[in-house]
């Protein structure tokens, strides 16, 4: 599965009026999925370094996790039907005898708080990556404008 996936990055978070559009890419081509607004908040907090008052539900897994031996190994945006995305939470489990990988259904937005929060990559399925419109050039015109808009 390896060969099949792309890596991605988050190229921006910006709230639309139904939750927010997290922009995903590499130097190739930029995409976005639309997110609720909770997540694009916790997206924007885990990049910013944010600390939190009380653990939200990505650190609570994360804890789970560490409690557990288990090791989120990557995340992989595997499928989109009719504009809805889905991914897979990849996790190795290891004990004294042995080690074992695990596979997870999961949102893309969950799996992308995860991700982040661990230093994990973020890869896409190729026959997602190369369905997607590019849309860097609509992200670098937002981030732009943002820019000019600070200025005054």
């Amino acid at each position: 599965m390896q060969n099949d996936v792309t890596e991605v990055t988050i190229k921006g978070v910006m709230p639309t009026s139904n939750g927010c559009a997290i922009f995903l890419g590499n130097e190739e081509k930029t995409f976005v999925i639309y997110v609720d607004p909770g997540i694009g908040t916790a997206i924007s907090m885990t990049i910013n370094g944010v600390k939190k008052e009380r653990p939200l539900t990505h650190d609570l897994i994360g804890s789970m996790f560490l409690g557990l031996g288990v090791e989120l190994k990557r995340v992989v945006i595997n499928d989109v039907q009719d504009g809805t995305f889905y991914a897979r939470i990849i996790l190795e489990m290891k004990n004294e005898i042995e080690s074992k990988i695990v596979e997870l259904d999961a949102r893309p937005s969950d799996s992308i708080v995860l991700a982040l929060q661990h230093q994990k990559p973020i890869n896409v399925a190729h026959s997602v990556f190369d369905n997607m419109d590019d849309m860097t050039e609509i992200l670098e015109r937002i981030l732009n404008q943002q820019n000019e808009d600070k200025d005054d």
